[in-house]
């Protein structure tokens, strides 16, 4: 295949502006600017809430090896030692085959189905347990029985290394070679809960754990025959108890304790240690399995006394989306907006603009540019709405004016309004299948007013003629943020007194059920884009005003590119890779705006070569 230089005889290209499509390190001329440019495709490390282990706990330990889609955890604290084994499949956590001896603070090395326990209390102990994918084995114990120690190996778990630990700040080091237990060259520093990682017995790191005086973060590196000091860890100080994944040259640290349980990653290259993105729960006495590039945070606890069963996954160098200003609407500055559409055809409705009432407002979006079209019936503010495009879409409920809600329904045909069948409950600031066809629409969760307001669980479908109750929400929730279809759906955080949350429920076309919590704090009456319960987006929210923007990819919540102001209240449509956020409150001391923001993923940035 002929090459840009074969076909035009130079190597560097020639376009007018910037390239639409981004390759990593493409040098370009941009004829229109004259400039030399390059782009690069942005890219995000970091964590993302995944589903709950079947029991909680700390101070247990994992396989260590395998991949955050096949892995195990076993033994534990809760109240009590326990003995629990959980497989984890990367969608569900299943309980397996219990180790021998329930036991805390163990470690643990291998795969999700051949893995290595030793160590760990009460009491102290050095037994050593073999898992061979259905069953534990009690194999050869250390020759020092010890708590709280490092280990490493990762596959296999033939090739084992185990270090440090208590009674004390021991330095004893012993290498286990798939039968048995032997002492080899002893760390520099002795220290107890410290971490390891490396994938076999003849490459490791050891770090951070407590020296008997100070938690440290001194790091000493194994070459299979001794230990020599390498750099600190980048952390301001020492730690003890992290999850830990990776190698001895590409591993990754999370969490800590103490003081109470900490957020903070760290990526190790096989030289030096450099502060990533955090967890979105802190913790200690936790479980690290996986690599540096894709990895586990497991269970563990965030005060030394309360157990988490929470799970985080760890995807580096993931490609992101990013926020961009385009059109601005028509009207001026406005909240309360409804909304409809996909990202190259949909409408805005209704809302409040400084000054003014209710109003009756509508403008339709072609990708590019706002145009005013034919007015609501009745202004309002705070509905949901519904459509495929600019030409079919549904509005409904809102607020016609303090304090009276609203139950009516209008139906857009491309070019007029038309009053329909009200729904069942008078209700404001609910959530909609934004994205669904407006003959089979969803509504959901919402306000009852007058004052003082109330928070709702109803849910109610639209087939075309009139709305139907269904199954409710499981927490009412004002001011709930939601996309989908009326048969696949997603409704999360919202206003569910006496507080705003972060909880998230997943419709099936029947009933709701509660999944994962997204990460940023508990918010309402930010903006929501996807087309089912299997992918979108979250971003923005109040109160306070938020600018964070999360994705959903049908099981857990992660955050992405930040909208470049904070936003709630406004317009929002679209799916997870193309949406639109639009006016809005930005919050003092901005308050209402007409700009509007759209979501493009993946995305790039273009640099200016300078001399």
């Amino acid at each position: 295949m002929a090459t840009y230089k074969d076909i035009v005889g130079t190597a560097v290209r020639n376009n007018a502006g910037n390239i639409p499509t981004a390759e990593t390190g493409q040098v370009f001329f941009d004829s229109t600017n004259l400039d030399f440019k390059y782009q690069f495709p942005n890219t995000l490390s970091s964590w993302r809430t995944s589903v709950d282990v079947n029991q909680a706990r700390r101070d247990g330990a994992g396989s260590g090896g395998g991949t955050p889609t096949a892995t195990i955890i076993f033994a534990g604290y809760t109240n009590t030692y326990v003995a629990t084994n959980e497989s984890f499949n990367g969608s569900a956590w299943t309980e397996l085959a219990d180790v021998n001896a329930a036991r805390g603070e163990t470690t643990g090395s291998g795969t999700s189905t051949a893995a290595l326990m030793f160590g760990g209390t009460p009491p102290v102990t050095g037994a050593t347990e073999s898992w061979n994918g259905s069953a534990w084995t009690e194999v050869a114990d250390l020759n020092d029985s010890r708590n709280g120690l490092g280990g490493s190996g990762a596959a296999p778990y033939t090739a084992t290394l185990g270090f440090g630990g208590a009674p004390g700040a021991k330095t004893v080091t012993e290498t286990w070679n798939g039968s048995s237990w032997t002492e080899v060259a002893d760390l520099n520093d002795g220290r107890r809960y410290i971490s390891g990682i490396g994938a076999t017995n003849t490459a490791a790191i050891a770090f951070g754990g407590y020296d008997g005086s100070n938690y440290i973060d001194s790091c000493e590196l194994w070459n299979g025959s001794a230990w020599t000091e390498v750099n600190d860890m980048s952390r301001s100080t020492g730690l003890g108890f992290h999850g830990c994944s990776g190698s001895s040259t590409a591993g990754l640290a999370s969490g800590g304790y103490p003081p109470s349980g900490i957020a903070l990653t760290e990526d190790w290259n096989g030289t030096s240690w450099t502060e990533v993105n955090d967890l979105n729960t802190g913790r200690g006495y936790h479980v690290g399995n996986g690599t540096s590039i894709a990895a586990l945070a497991v269970v563990g606890t965030n005060d030394g006394s309360n157990n988490i069963a929470n799970t985080e996954e760890w995807t580096a160098n993931a490609p992101v989306g990013a926020w961009a200003t385009t059109s601005s609407i028509n009207r001026g500055p406005s909240q309360s907006l409804g909304s409809a559409g996909i990202n190259n055809s949909a409408m805005i409705f209704g809302g409040q603009s400084p000054g003014t009432n209710y109003r009756t407002l509508t403008e339709t979006w072609d990708g590019s540019s706002w145009t005013e079209v034919a007015d609501l019936n009745t202004a309002r503010d705070l509905m949901g709405g519904a459509g495929a495009s600019s030409t079919a879409c549904l509005a409904w409920g809102g607020r016609e004016s303090n304090p009276t809600a609203s139950a009516k329904t209008e139906s857009w045909n491309g070019s007029a309004w038309t009053e329909v069948n009200d729904l069942n409950a008078v209700k404001e600031a609910m959530a909609s299948s934004t994205g669904s066809p407006y003959t089979a629409a969803l509504n959901f969760g919402g306000a009852a007013i007058p004052l003082p307001q109330t928070a709702k669980a109803e849910t109610e479908s639209w087939n075309g003629t009139s709305w139907t109750e269904v199954a409710d929400l499981n927490t009412a929730r004002s001011y709930i943020m939601g996309f989908g279809t009326q048969t696949s759906a997603l409704g999360f955080g919202g206003y569910g007194p006496p507080s705003y949350r972060q909880l998230t429920e997943s419709w099936n076309g029947s009933s709701w059920t509660e999944v994962a919590d997204f990460n940023t704090p508990a918010t309402g009456g930010g903006g929501s884009a996807g087309v089912d319960n299997t992918s979108g987006l979250k971003y923005g929210g109040s109160p306070p005003e938020q600018a964070t923007t999360e994705d959903w990819n049908g099981a857990s919540w992660q955050e992405t590119s930040d909208l470049p102001v904070t936003f709630s209240y406004g317009g929002s449509f679209g799916n997870a890779t193309n949406a639109i956020a639009a006016a809005g409150y930005q919050g003092p001391p901005a308050a209402l705006t007409d700009a509007v923001y759209e979501f493009t993923s993946p995305s790039s940035t273009i640099k200016v070569l300078t001399d």
